[in-house]
């Protein structure tokens, strides 16, 4: 049998599935929790939700340099795996979690000794609201270090090919803390502190569990410096990456604002839309990364470009799926978020654009699976930095000065994601990001 059929082979259908679904479900644990602890806190008052935004502000923060962290240490741990060493797989793990848990200890100190101003300075000067954020986040930050220990464990037990322990160390924590919120805010009488040791108690759960499963697996647990390195040279180029997605992000949200109330109420609308289609096709490139790291590292080069192609159908596929919904539901989707029809008739602005770039945008996710699987983060950083300086700021601020609105904005976020799909493209047909052997 060829290397590329073996591949194949090893990644049927299924398979993607089983390694797909289950990073769905974890990836999507945490945005619906935090829609549990918002309603929960909402009936608390303005001054508490307000505080609650200010606060989990930073923890989503917190959350985002988890998630760099997790990304990284999958394909890493895959090539290990990938080349018949699980223990030197499960080693990835014990190094990625040793930085896990320093940072976390730092995030929980600065969040008591500086979250008082931290919160101040995000608030706006609302003293009331200060307050109460700082309240909650000294509270809260306390979880930093589970937080941050549970993403390292969903990094090397994806790149083991192990995606149930993680549906349930992250799950059964979430629904803990889902049932403690309402009980610690109200009965209890804690209030907007119930909802901060919810989230803390949930956090710490989670981590405990991932570092009894790394306890478990019986390796060394003693910290290599030269690893953590390597594992933060990964994790900054993904830092970098991740840096210019938000301040595209940001400066897209900052020009529709200058359009008016209804133009950036519509654009917020059609962006937490496509965050939720990129939040689902995540799951498809944590697939892309396990696989592909496995390939490489149990030398198959041949094989991990079929399942490239593979993947990059299956998100196209996603994506036209995607585009189709999106598309039927032009005339319903914007009246479940705004009953101003000032905002509705905007966002038709954008949903044409919306639509168009879900084919596109679900090969892009895919490919930078496949890649980040590879290890070829630093073609990634600099392909997202050039696309962002060379085409979607100069769009949006195009657009702010030749007065194009919400289209203009839109259409400049399709240019970002065209650059990205050709450049990924043109670096899938040169296969120089498939390297073999267990470390890159």
């Amino acid at each position: 049998m060829s290397q590329t059929a073996t591949a194949t082979a090893i990644a049927p259908p299924r398979r993607i599935a089983a390694l797909a679904l289950p990073a769905l479900v974890v990836l999507a644990a945490e945005p619906l929790y935090v829609l549990v602890d918002t309603a929960v806190v909402g009936h608390l008052g303005r001054v508490p939700l307000a505080a609650l935004a200010v606060g989990g502000t930073v923890m989503t923060l917190t959350a985002w340099l988890g998630t760099v962290l997790a990304y990284g240490i999958t394909g890493r741990a895959a090539r290990r795996f990938g080349s018949g060493d699980r223990a030197a797989a499960v080693a990835e793990g014990v190094q990625a979690s040793w930085l896990a848990l320093g940072v976390g200890v730092l995030v929980a100190l600065a969040m008591q000794l500086g979250g008082g101003a931290l919160a101040r300075t995000l608030a706006g000067g609302g003293d009331d609201v200060a307050g109460a954020a700082a309240q909650w986040l000294r509270i809260a930050a306390l979880g930093a270090p589970g937080l941050l220990l549970a993403a390292a464990g969903n990094g090397w037990l994806r790149g083991i090919q192990d995606t149930r322990r993680p549906l349930v160390f992250v799950l059964a924590p979430n629904l803990l803390s889902a049932l403690l919120c309402p009980l610690l805010v109200y009965p209890a009488g804690l209030g907007l502190a119930g909802s901060a040791v919810a989230n803390a108690v949930a956090q710490t759960v989670s981590g405990a569990l991932f570092a009894v499963a790394l306890v478990r697996e019986r390796v060394s647990l003693r910290p290599r410096p030269r690893l953590i390195r390597q594992q933060l040279a990964l994790s900054r180029d993904l830092l970098v990456r991740g840096v210019a997605f938000q301040a595209s992000f940001l400066s897209a949200t900052a020009v529709a604002a200058r359009f008016g109330a209804a133009a950036v109420g519509a654009h917020q609308i059609a962006l937490q839309l496509w965050f939720f289609t990129a939040l689902v096709l995540d799951a498809l490139a944590i697939a892309a990364q396990a696989l592909i790291g496995a390939a490489l590292g149990a030398g198959d080069a041949a094989g991990a470009r079929a399942l490239a192609r593979r993947f990059a159908l299956l998100g196209g596929v996603a994506g036209v799926g995607f585009a189709v919904l999106i598309a039927a539901g032009a005339g319903v989707v914007p009246s479940w978020f705004s009953s101003d029809p000032q905002v509705r008739e905007q966002a038709m602005v954008a949903w044409p654009w919306f639509v168009a770039m879900q084919p596109l945008a679900g090969v892009v996710f895919a490919l930078d699976g496949v890649l980040i699987g590879a290890g070829d983060v630093r073609y990634l950083r600099n392909l997202t930095i050039v696309a962002a300086l060379g085409g979607f700021l100069p769009a949006i601020w195009l657009a702010h000065g030749l007065d194009l609105g919400l289209g203009g904005i839109w259409a400049g976020l399709t240019l970002f994601i065209v650059i990205r799909l050709v450049a990924l493209l043109l670096r899938l047909r040169s296969g120089g990001w498939a390297v073999t052997g267990a470390v890159r």
